[in-house]
């Protein structure tokens, strides 16, 4: 009776083990991830960039998805238009002051599956400003890449008022219109290895 209770307290205290271990940690990759934009340029075209130096946590069980939890940060000095005058302008007080505010944040507050795909909520700091935002998307894997590591992929999107952080400079054109629109789309396409 006595060995029974043993084991059954044995099994009990794996089993939690298990639980509490279940979701994995997630490293972002940036060779084979990134964090993109786009914004209006004279009302007619976009103007697409990205930024090279990021990175990322992420804790996700593939059985609790919705209990998947990430942060990121981006460095604002390392965005790039390809276009070296534009990308220094950028960097500049008239922008994002990256002297300043040198890094760009995001923690995931909440994540619920919707028909469309995921939902995910969190804070947001840019310039100084944190505000909450929400991105939808999708989540893949876990799969086991050739090399035998766990992987994982996620895509999301975003459409944030830059004005809402602050990043007001614009001029307006001869014509009537703005240079440079105030709502930039974000997209994420990360790939993270346990």
């Amino acid at each position: 009776m006595q060995t029974k209770r043993i084991m059954l307290g044995v099994a009990s205290a794996l089993a939690l083990v298990t639980i509490a271990v279940s979701a994995a940690s997630y490293q972002v990759d940036t060779v084979h991830s990134t964090v993109g934009f786009a914004i209006k340029h004279l009302g007619i075209s976009e103007v697409h960039g990205d930024f090279t130096k990021f990175s990322g946590t992420i804790e996700y069980d593939a059985a609790k998805p919705e209990e998947f939890k990430a942060s990121g940060t981006v460095e604002v000095a390392s965005i790039n238009t390809g276009n070296k005058m534009r990308d220094d302008h950028l960097r500049s007080p008239d922008f994002f002051d990256a002297a300043k505010f040198p890094e760009i944040k995001f923690a995931v507050s909440s994540v619920q599956k919707e028909a469309s795909g995921w939902v995910v909520k969190g804070q947001f700091t840019m310039h100084g400003v944190t505000k909450e935002i929400e991105l939808h998307g999708e989540l893949a894997g876990p799969i086991q890449d050739p090399m035998g590591k766990t992987r994982i992929g996620i895509t999301a999107a975003t459409t944030l008022n830059r004005q809402d952080y602050g990043l007001t400079f614009n001029k307006t054109l001869d014509k009537g219109g703005l240079m440079i629109g105030n709502d930039v789309k974000i997209s994420l396409n990360i790939e993270a290895v346990q």
